[in-house]
């Protein structure tokens, strides 16, 4: 007798990871690739994070941390959102985590009964629907596009109620585009006075080209606010991110990071502190970031690319291909087969419409950026 499959692990794949895989199998068949498709930073940590590691191996026994992680840690965590956005958070709001992914769990679970409604734009992160489904967490999307920036309105969450929940992101994955510092306020004085718990995905802020990123914490303490390392901070195979929390789910995510995850892993943890003094080498990466996203916002028009997101932050430029294609994944199939670029489909992110869209990322290097340009034009122009 055949035994069962917990229905929670029937969610989608991420596409994003199915292409890597892919690529990875084109590189090792000796065939080149061009890595569009994932998005992490394509440079080490801060020099300075490496040696506070080493530090780390040579000289602490690296057992277990508090369930919340180091007091270092969270109180440098705490003096970045004075320094950066002129808030005071107290280190007892902050709670680190193993990735943001970890957060996220733990926030959903603190968060939420089974059966809540939690909002997403559409196109969004497809982690989180996911993530709520296998929590038996109900997502609801909410269709976005270029008459909002890609955004949700207040007017979009009224038609969508009732509502339990509300995740934000902002510059936001795949599209890059952002909220305005008041259109945010906005969004969590609506769900403030409804009673829907805002959670606001800010893993890309310190990447940003126009405008300004608010974080919102700035705008009372009832929304559970998410960060990661692995972005800006260029940390990514570290696995430690962190959250800022209202102070009456401190108790819970406690017990909860407790049981699910002892601790965030310790050797990160000790060596992150070091980062918040790295800005310069930080921002010199944001800097090429710009450089690979206006090189190919001024290339890839001339392989038929025509209409593109607003990419305000984060590496991503998330393209209408709807004149090329109404199969995305196919599309991006063949690119790969043809050209060795990798890109994701836009189904990863917009189950609606994402068959007419796909995701790239900029985050590598700007040599790379330039020759992936070139081949999408000779193979499509």
């Amino acid at each position: 007798m055949a035994l069962k499959v917990a229905r929670r692990a029937a969610i989608p794949p991420f596409i994003a990871m199915e292409v890597l895989r892919a690529a990875n199998a084109r590189a090792a068949g000796g065939l080149g690739v061009y890595h569009l498709e994932l998005g992490q930073p394509d440079t080490p940590a801060p020099a300075a994070v490496i040696e506070a590691a080493k530090r780390a191996l040579d000289h602490d026994r690296l057992g277990y941390t508090e369930a919340l992680g180091i007091s270092p840690l969270r109180g440098a965590i705490a003096r970045h959102y004075g320094q950066n956005y002129g808030l005071d958070i107290a280190p007892a709001r902050v709670v680190v985590t193993t990735g943001s992914s970890g957060a996220f769990i733990l926030g959903f679970l603190s968060a939420f009964e089974p059966g809540d409604r939690i909002a997403l734009a559409a196109p969004g992160y497809p982690a989180y629907r996911n993530i709520l489904l296998a929590l038996d967490l109900r997502p609801v999307d909410i269709p976005v596009g270029p008459d909002t920036r890609f955004q949700p309105t207040a007017a979009m969450l009224e038609a969508a109620e009732p509502l339990d929940g509300l995740i934000l992101a902002s510059p936001a994955n795949p599209t890059g585009s952002m909220l305005r510092p008041s259109e945010l306020e906005s969004l969590v004085d609506y769900c403030r006075e409804r009673g829907i718990r805002v959670v606001s995905d800010e893993i890309y802020h310190g990447i940003v080209y126009d405008g300004v990123a608010a974080s919102a914490a700035a705008f009372g303490d009832a929304a559970i606010v998410i960060n990661s390392f692995s972005k800006y901070f260029s940390m990514t195979g570290w696995r430690l991110g962190w959250m800022v929390l209202p102070p009456d789910l401190v108790g819970a995510v406690d017990r909860l990071a407790q049981n699910l995850f002892i601790s965030p892993p310790t050797l990160p943890q000790l060596a992150a502190v070091a980062v918040f003094d790295c800005k310069s080498e930080l921002d010199a990466g944001v800097a090429r970031y710009r450089r690979n996203r206006d090189l190919l916002l001024a290339e890839l028009p001339k392989a038929g690319f025509r209409h593109f997101a607003p990419s305000d932050g984060a590496f991503y430029l998330y393209a209408d291909v709807a004149n090329m294609t109404n199969d995305s994944e196919a599309f991006c199939r063949r690119m790969l087969a043809e050209t060795g670029v990798a890109v994701t489909p836009g189904t990863d992110f917009d189950s609606g419409r994402g068959h007419r869209s796909l995701r790239i990322s900029f985050a590598g290097s700007t040599e790379d950026m330039a020759e992936a340009a070139r081949r999408l034009i000779r193979w499509l122009a």
